[in-house]
């Protein structure tokens, strides 16, 4: 991917103070009294992660790390329900924080919240989802993963493994990032993508339902999982079908790396969501201290890149220490 001198210039920067040698732990020490932003600055993320996802745990992770490199206040607060969302953003907006991060699964809910913010001329950032209506809607900046092209990258690498008919499972309901997936998927695959639409927060559930496809249609010979909950559900139902459907899936968890070092999962996206909570961080620093702006009105990509088993064992150790 093509990255703008400043974005390389910043991440240079933070692979010298942001990280020890020892697997992507943040640093402790002071940051210049020219980095850090005004005594009680303070900045909020506001994501549609469910409590608990370790997903967003990381997400979280980058964030408070970049809060205690640059001494400024970070709170972490997630509801994967569109208008609690968007009441989180109005109580940030009336608390008066210097600086917003939000995710966009469902942007036309949020809409009106993020209004406000940017009315109030508090800066906001928009992470993971919704980078088309970024801009649109008055942020900063974008953080995350071009969808498409992330969805097109999963298709290749299904096709290379032999996958004639595909199932993508879709998790969660309105979240326009996993429908760019499977189509970019099925622009790459050259053969039939079929949706099978489950719920998150029941993987029993959702083991049950694709281990029915995979019995009910012997064709399915992929399956592209969108969520690493979902993927270690899709591995028990290939099991339990006794099918031979090759695995793929969206984003990491220590469970995805050993299943992708054991040969069970082909490879997952990876699209580095340790820096969707830092980097927002640092640029509303930047943007408070110096009004700085990142990307030039165009998304900065954190991803997508591949972990398969040739890389599986590094990145494990940093999976392990909450980084990746």
């Amino acid at each position: 991917m093509r990255r703008t001198p400043i974005v390389l210039a910043l991440l240079g920067a933070l692979a010298v103070t942001g990280c020890s040698s020892s697997g992507g732990q943040t640093a402790q020490s002071a940051p210049a009294s020219s980095a850090a932003a005004p005594a009680g600055a303070s900045f909020a993320v506001i994501t549609h992660g469910a409590p608990g996802d370790s997903f967003w745990d990381v997400v979280k992770n980058g964030a408070e790390a970049a809060g205690k490199q640059y001494g400024v206040q970070v709170t972490y607060q997630g509801d994967g329900d569109p208008a609690k969302q968007s009441q989180l953003i109005d109580q940030a907006v009336s608390e008066k924080v210097d600086g917003i991060v939000v995710s966009m699964a469902n942007p036309d809910a949020l809409k009106e919240a993020i209004g406000k913010a940017v009315a109030a001329k508090i800066p906001v950032v928009t992470i993971n989802s919704g980078a088309d209506s970024s801009k649109a809607f008055g942020a900063i900046t974008h953080v995350g993963q071009s969808e498409d092209v992330a969805g097109r990258g999963a298709g290749e690498q299904l096709k290379a493994a032999g996958v004639t008919k595909l199932l993508c499972v879709i998790h969660e309901a309105g979240n326009v990032g996993l429908d760019q997936r499977c189509k970019g998927a099925e622009e790459t695959l050259g053969g039939t993508v079929e949706r099978l639409q489950v719920d998150v927060s029941n993987l029993a559930d959702v083991t049950s339902k694709v281990t029915a496809k995979l019995q009910s249609d012997k064709q399915v010979n992929g399956v592209l999982a969108l969520n690493p909950a979902i993927a270690v559900a899709a591995r028990d139902a290939i099991r339990d079908s006794g099918s031979q459907a090759k695995l793929g899936t969206f984003d990491l968890s220590g469970d995805v790396v050993t299943a992708i070092k054991d040969g069970e999962i082909l490879f997952a996206v990876d699209q580095q969501q340790y820096l969707q909570g830092y980097l927002p961080i640092t640029f509303l620093n930047l943007y408070k201290n110096n009004l700085n702006t990142v990307g030039g009105g165009l998304p900065v990509n954190t991803g997508p890149g591949f972990v398969t088993k040739d890389n599986a064992e590094q990145v494990a150790k940093l999976a392990e220490a909450g980084t990746r």
